[in-house]
């Protein structure tokens, strides 16, 4: 990869990193009380919501956060587990991906089981 790219996806990562602390309020998740049940109900609702918005959030930033690590140490561009080459339109659909569509694929599908270790189950999933 060139310097030019790598550039252009630390630019992109840097300004993912900003607007995602920028947008994260956590006013919405604070408890309110009404003397009415349905209010209650809804601001529970409402809080749930933005409960699932923050952890989204907070692991975007995490998986921006890195990306620029990776960035910084060279390995940026290298899927975490294959070690293969992560392709160019994957990185620039998602930069701050650290796996292959193919192991990505293995993770969500491991999510989705509810697998506690990732590291050993793709270590067996391979």
């Amino acid at each position: 990869m060139t310097k030019n790219e790598l550039n252009k996806y630390r630019n992109v990562l840097d300004a993912q990193a900003e607007l995602v602390q920028q947008v994260r309020n956590r006013d919405a998740i604070a408890i309110e009380k009404s003397p009415d049940a349905l209010d209650e109900v809804q601001h529970a609702s409402e809080r749930e919501l933005a409960i699932r918005n923050l952890d989204r959030e907070s692991n975007l930033l995490r998986n921006v956060r890195g990306a620029l690590r990776r960035l910084d140490d060279g390995s940026f561009g290298v899927c975490l587990h294959c070690e293969e080459d992560i392709s160019a339109k994957r990185l620039v659909a998602v930069p701050w991906t650290p796996f292959c569509i193919g192991c990505q694929e293995i993770v969500d599908r491991s999510q989705g089981e509810g697998v506690e270790n990732l590291e050993d189950w793709l270590v067996n999933a391979a």
